[in-house]
């Protein structure tokens, strides 16, 4: 039999069920016999509002995933599991769980991670080992700073003498730290730790020069027109992703649930990408992320791409971020060489019979993947329609606004980069009868210049055709 439970935050809904996470325990002497039912509790640290999370959390909670791949047979013949679901708004708290024995598996962002290997490995007594990805973008888009609105700040070298906030200890912290060190900027920007509901919060009323958030919150913010994305992640080309720890404790006791979590996680992998628009309806529904923002992740060409297999380029990211943390934030050290563990996602992909090799070698870069993609418009009515060129796109918004309808949502792709933005908040350089989208202001001028454009905003395109 198998039990799920769900929490948000710290407590469970049932916490006098949970008494030993992920221990095998004697449960209930069989009357007249000498058998007992055992019990196997499995805890997932998750974070449902992350986008590059959801194959590893939530998706797994609502569809029972993980319960569908569970094994029944050999020594899990008897076995009564219970699945227990905690939710966080980050990385850190997931770590804290871990170390006290109250989770196994543990889904976060990649500064998270380091910190979460690292701090196993210095305590002595248990590691985790990276066992998948979840989700990544290889610039390091999902990742960002935003303003509030009415700021007069526009690239991130204004934001010196001012404060940024950010979840410490988060991926986008950890940006942060990299390109304020990297621009000499350490001693010239105050940091203030506030979880992405408060950062967001003080974005919307102004009581904070900037905040930085990892995905989808940049992208929430200007969704709602709170904010004002200044700095993406892609301009630190530092590659951002998520992925899955399991205690090594675990995972040698049962390394059959270790492979039914990653087949798990694969076929969540597959249900987004098989259907990006009802993926992003139902986790809206599930998080209370809006639709529209995580259609802007999810879809094809969209922020994030959903594939589990460990590249060398993640590691090679994760090693330079923790050389960051180890000199800046004391962070111990970390043994790469047995913390990453892709053994269980290769297993995973080969029972596919896909090349698991060949999947580590192949790298979605938006700037050559996404070249030629159409422009997109999420009608209220009737759904997704396409369009070869940002005119014939601009056309198409200005029909649907003249019918009386407003789009729940615009696409367009950045011209440098190949990043999906929301057409709305992006700057446009206009050269002849062509279009071009930019994902910042600074982009747009110099690409008008060499090419004698003019810079346009969204509204202004839209008001210059005619009803």
């Amino acid at each position: 039999m198998i039990k799920t439970l769900f929490s948000h935050g710290t407590k469970a809904r049932n916490p006098a069920r949970v008494t030993a996470l992920g221990a095998l325990t004697a449960l209930a002497l069989v009357t007249g016999g000498a058998a007992y039912a055992e019990k196997i509790t499995i805890g997932i640290g998750h974070q449902s509002t992350v986008t590059n999370t959801v194959p590893g959390g939530i998706i797994l909670e609502k569809l029972e995933l993980l319960e569908k791949h569970l094994p029944t047979t050999g020594k899990y013949a008897d076995v009564d599991y219970e699945v227990i679901y905690r939710d966080y708004t980050s990385g850190p708290p997931i770590t804290n769980q871990m170390v006290a024995g109250r989770l196994q598996f543990g889904v976060m962002g990649d500064y998270p991670l380091i910190v979460n290997g690292a701090t196993f490995q210095q305590g002595g007594q248990d590691e985790t080992r990276l066992i998948a990805i979840t989700g990544y973008n290889l610039k390091g888009t999902g990742n960002g700073v935003v303003v509030p609105v009415a700021s007069d700040v526009y690239s991130f070298d204004e934001l010196k003498g001012k404060t940024i906030s950010t979840p410490f200890g988060s991926a986008s912290w950890g940006m942060v730290l990299s390109v304020l060190t990297e621009r000499g900027m350490l001693d010239e920007v105050a940091l203030a730790n506030q979880s992405p509901p408060v950062g967001v919060n003080n974005i919307a009323t102004g009581r904070i020069d900037a905040h930085a958030d990892f995905t989808p919150w940049s992208e929430v913010m200007e969704f709602r027109g709170t904010g004002r994305k200044i700095f993406d992640g892609s301009a630190s080309n530092i590659p951002t992703f998520h992925g899955t720890v399991v205690t090594k404790s675990f995972a040698d006791e049962y390394p059959e649930i270790v492979s039914a979590y990653m087949d798990a996680t694969l076929e969540a992998q597959e249900w987004v990408v098989a259907d990006p628009l009802n993926a992003a309806i139902k986790v809206s529904e599930w998080t209370g992320i809006e639709k529209e923002v995580l259609y802007l992740y999810f879809s094809n060409g969209g922020i994030s791409t959903f594939e589990a297999s460990l590249k060398p380029e993640w590691v090679a990211s994760l090693k330079k971020s923790h050389a960051l943390l180890a000199k800046e934030r004391d962070v111990p050290p970390l043994d790469f060489d047995r913390w990453v563990d892709p053994s269980f996602v290769r297993a995973a992909y080969e029972v596919k019979g896909m090349d698991y090799d060949v999947l580590v070698g192949s790298v979605v870069d938006t700037a050559v993947d996404n070249e030629g993609l159409p422009s997109e418009i999420w009608h209220p009515r009737d759904g997704i329609s396409s369009y070869e060129t940002l005119g014939q796109f601009f056309e198409a918004v200005a029909a649907i606004r003249d019918s009386g309808f407003k789009p729940a949502a615009t696409y367009v792709y950045d011209e440098s980069s190949g990043l999906k933005l929301f057409g709305n908040v992006a700057f446009y350089v206009k050269t002849g009868d062509d279009y071009a989208a930019f994902l910042n202001r600074a982009d747009a001028e110099s690409f008008a210049a060499e090419s004698n454009g003019q810079i346009l905003d969204y509204d202004s395109i839209l008001d210059g055709i005619s009803s």
